[in-house]
């Protein structure tokens, strides 16, 4: 699941190192409206619906904590 997220984030967003970093959001290389996108993109992939309390910084700080959320609303 991790390497089909990197797969379709780097595709989707090339000018992000999504493997750079594991504090994605805490060290600023998410900003609200990648992390807009990027929801949108795993809505639409996986279909799922990603709701509001599933926004923190844990489920998008690294391409684990995605993985993670996309496996446990799937």
């Amino acid at each position: 699941m991790e390497e089909k997220i990197t797969e379709l984030l780097t595709n989707e967003f090339p000018e992000i190192d999504f493997t750079a970093s594991d504090a994605l959001v805490d060290d600023g290389i998410l900003d609200s409206l990648t992390i807009t996108g990027i929801i949108a993109t795993l809505s639409m992939e996986f279909g799922i619906t990603i709701p509001y309390e599933e926004i923190i910084e844990e489920n998008f700080n690294s391409i684990k904590g995605l993985a993670a959320m996309v496996e446990r609303l799937s």
